[in-house]
């Protein structure tokens, strides 16, 4: 299996595209940290991936929280003997911090609130981890990029400016942690099926929505969390050993040309 043996911490884990990265590292063997504000759904997820014989621990985390994050990750070192695998999965979207997100009606303190969470959680976690990581055979860090690294689009400024960041902190992690044999990899996702994605969707309709998310994808249809599940599995592994410093897009293809699914005679998928 995949991470047979490996110790994942991974944050934002509780639902959408973490609780699958969570479900196919237990799947895989691994010892799962699910790390989340969300208690109800990261204990029942913990609860879930136990009931199937895997190795589940649920904690609740603020990832802004920068001593909250320590404690976390030590604790989840101390309840499986060490850690493997740092997945640092939370993010937030500018929706999350003014319902109308744009230059105009948005100030310096929802940035600073995006940056903590997207951008600096994610230099901190690496930094709380680096010990753990050191000890482990087989060391990685696995950090969520996005497509808005690569490409803009409308209501998603500063998530597209703190995903440029991340895309940039993991080569300069990369080239840090070298030396210490950790792995630094980044995975960005296209428009995935979370609980974020199901409320743009009661707000604008179905169709709206995979006409708008889905029409430039040569694949067609949306992402579910465990086609990111399968990508951070495969970069922990021993099979990625000759990886570092990757940014990995899972997005159907979405980044791969200029142009739409009518070009080639495709319609939009239905969910």
């Amino acid at each position: 299996m995949l991470a047979d043996g490996l110790r994942y911490f991974i944050t934002g884990a509780g639902t959408g595209i973490g609780s699958g990265i969570a479900r196919v590292a237990a799947r895989e063997g691994a010892a799962v940290t699910i790390a989340d504000l969300a208690d109800e759904a990261g204990e029942a997820l913990a609860e879930e991936i136990r009931e199937q014989g895997g190795k589940a621990l649920f904690v609740h985390c603020d990832v802004a929280d920068y001593d909250q994050l320590k404690h976390c990750i030590d604790r989840s070192a101390t309840e499986f003997g060490g850690l493997d695998v740092l997945v640092n999965n939370a993010g937030i979207f500018d929706n999350r911090v003014h319902p109308t997100p744009s230059l105009e009606t948005m100030d310096p303190s929802h940035f600073r609130r995006m940056v903590e969470v997207n951008l600096i959680a994610q230099w901190m976690g690496a930094k709380f981890a680096l010990p753990y990581l050191r000890a482990s055979k087989n060391a990685s860090i696995i950090n969520a990029g996005s497509v808005a690294i690569f490409v803009a689009y409308p209501g998603g400024t500063i998530y597209g400016a703190t995903k440029g960041g991340v895309a940039g902190l993991t080569k300069h992690l990369a080239v840090e942690l070298a030396p210490d044999r950790i792995r630094v990899n980044c995975y960005c996702p296209g428009v995935t099926r979370t609980e974020a994605a199901a409320l743009y969707i009661e707000q604008i309709g179905e169709e709206a929505f995979m006409r708008t998310n889905t029409a430039a994808n040569l694949i067609p249809r949306i992402g579910e969390p465990e086609d990111l599940g399968n990508i951070v599995a495969f970069l922990a592994s021993d099979r990625a050993t000759f990886i570092t410093g990757a940014i990995y897009l899972c997005d159907g293809g979405a980044m791969a040309w200029r142009g739409t699914m009518d070009l080639l005679g495709m319609q939009p998928a239905s969910l």
